[in-house]
């Protein structure tokens, strides 16, 4: 088992990215959010689906055989 597949952009498959790349935004919205001082009702749930996203991203990506990879290298 690659742990790289977890935390490396390169080795992750596209749900872990998208994930990641979710959470990075949720997390400056809410740095926006807090900088002007408004709140929106149930935002932080948003943290919850991205960690589920990735981890759901994460068993796909290990279980994964490297004959499986449809990235095109050229």
């Amino acid at each position: 088992m690659k742990l790289s597949k977890i935390y490396d952009p390169r080795q992750m498959n596209s749900y872990q990215f998208v994930a990641a790349t979710g959470l990075v935004m949720t997390l400056l919205a809410n740095i926006i959010l807090a900088l002007v001082g408004k709140e929106i009702e149930n935002f932080n749930a948003l943290y919850l689906c991205w960690a589920v996203f990735f981890t759901l991203g994460t068993i796909v990506n290990f279980r994964s055989k490297p004959e499986d990879d449809h990235h095109h290298h050229h």
